[in-house]
């Protein structure tokens, strides 16, 4: 039976957006199972977080509460005494990786996204999106603090649509980031075309890149990784910071510069696709946050993200696209001299590199939770967690490498894996989530009646993307003469 409220209907639990939820932090992860699992009260009540008060349970979240996924605890369970630890990253050290993953490859076509719609329209649209991407990625971090179990995509698809949406989150989620690990080896073969001249065969660079991400991927925990971040944070910085300096020095000839630009639809949203796939990072906040010291700092390693992220996005597209107008190449790195472009692509390998064992780390601890959880395996170096890790790395990196060398038009393929699910990591499902925390309180106020239409909008903006990306990116793919897999020519021209 509904249980109900001595004043009223029954009140749905909700978790405003507006504030960090008031868990006390811990020197390490906060227990949330003596304050509620999964959202609940061990009483059965919920807690509000607006209000920081408890209200009864509706009897269908009792119902959903008492589902299976409801008494999974988190991913790596207890530490005390472990061997491997997970849950030791401070913010600040969440935070770097957080910008090597994202500040990688998508800051390197932003340039040219300015070019295929003017400068005005582009710019509105990177900070516009960036600011977007800012409040999603927090309702991220307050969907996970609901329901400390979540660990990925797949889990919190569990949350939503029980074990179907479980097996489609996991899936999109997996293949997204093989894409994207695949991009960056290919991204590794341009650079070294462009560093050696094309010494050898684009295949063998692309084995060689092949080889070093899968080696920097083999350690467990990603506290060993965010050391390696910060390299690649001063690496892709140095590297941008020679582009402008050499467009500006030598700027392209008959320069041409539109402050709007009138195009066809579909290479108009090939450029939107281009900034939204510089602000996926979130499809892997969930597994970040999982290995977090305090979870409730997460706001923290975001904020200083975006403030990052799109402000280094801003500076590089108006002054790259400044001094080479519509003759602005991509990645950006290829619009200098030669000298320049070498120097750069040089200092840029760090994080090329990083990003994508980042990327690859993320994919390869999906699949190594889902097979080890709740065993020793996930807590201890073992023959077979130590083999399982290795031999999980290697296959996806495997994979990822077979995409890079099949695929000859692979930034078009990327555009269409990009609008079919970095729309909906980083913006469309963020807009279920926060409707899923809030159910049955849409109305309650004038700020959730707000807060309700922002997150529907963000939906429909989710939904939009995905529809005409796919369009446009398909229509570029189609577009695009054939040939190139496979193939020893140089990359880099």
């Amino acid at each position: 039976m509904r249980q109900t409220m001595r004043d009223g209907p029954p009140v749905q639990r909700g978790m405003q957006p507006s504030r960090t939820p008031s868990f006390s932090p811990t020197e390490s992860k906060p227990s949330y199972g003596s304050v509620m699992r999964n959202g609940d009260h061990h009483d059965g009540t919920s807690r509000d977080i607006e209000k920081d008060q408890s209200t009864p349970i509706a009897a269908y979240r009792r119902k959903s509460r008492d589902a299976k996924w409801a008494h999974k605890e988190d991913p790596f369970g207890d530490e005390e005494g472990a061997e491997v630890k997970y849950r030791t990253m401070r913010w600040w050290q969440a935070a770097f990786i957080m910008i090597a993953e994202t500040i990688s490859l998508g800051i390197l076509s932003l340039p040219s996204a300015l070019a295929a719609v003017g400068m005005v329209p582009g710019i509105i649209m990177i900070a516009g999106l960036g600011a977007v991407a800012t409040y999603t990625g927090f309702v991220l971090g307050q969907f996970k603090l609901a329901y400390p179990h979540v660990h990925n995509i797949a889990d919190a698809g569990e949350v939503l649509l029980g074990p179907i949406g479980r097996e489609i989150g996991g899936a999109a989620q997996t293949i997204f980031l093989i894409f994207i690990m695949g991009s960056h080896i290919l991204t590794f073969t341009i650079a070294m075309n462009a560093i050696t001249g094309h010494a050898t065969c684009s295949i063998v660079w692309g084995v060689i890149g092949f080889v070093v991400l899968w080696v920097f991927t083999l350690p467990r925990t990603l506290k060993k990784v965010s050391y390696l971040s910060i390299a690649s944070f001063i690496s892709i910085c140095g590297a941008v910071f020679i582009t402008m300096i050499g467009v500006g020095v030598d700027p392209a000839p008959n320069l041409h510069l539109d402050a709007t630009v009138s195009t066809s639809l579909a290479p108009a949203f090939l450029s939107v696709t281009n900034i939204i796939f510089a602000y996926a990072g979130h499809v892997a906040f969930f597994s970040f946050i999982s290995e977090f010291r305090d979870p409730t700092e997460f706001p923290k390693a975001l904020y200083l993200l975006q403030a990052t992220d799109t402000t280094m996005y801003l500076v590089v597209a108006i002054v790259v696209y400044r001094y080479t107008g519509d003759s602005v190449s991509s990645p950006a790195l290829s619009s200098t001299s030669v000298t320049v472009m070498k120097i750069a692509y040089g200092i840029a390998l760090p994080t090329i590199l990083l990003a994508g064992v980042i990327y690859g780390h993320v994919a390869a601890k999906y699949i190594y939770v889902r097979i080890f959880r709740g065993t020793q395996h996930m807590s201890k170096r073992t023959l077979l967690s130590i083999g399982s890790w290795a031999g999980i790395t290697f296959l996806l990196w495997l994979i990822a490498w077979i995409i890079a060398e099949s695929i000859p038009s692979f930034n078009n393929l990327l555009a269409l894996i990009s609008a079919l699910f970095a729309s909906w990591f980083t913006y469309g499902l963020s807009g279920i989530f926060w409707l899923h925390l809030n159910w049955g309180q849409y109305g309650k106020n004038w700020k959730k009646i707000c807060l309700t239409g922002l997150n529907v909008c963000i939906f429909g903006i989710g939904a939009a993307v995905c529809g005409i990306g796919l369009y446009a990116s398909g229509k570029a793919i189609h577009d695009e003469k054939g040939g190139g897999s496979w193939s020893c020519a140089d990359t880099s021209t």
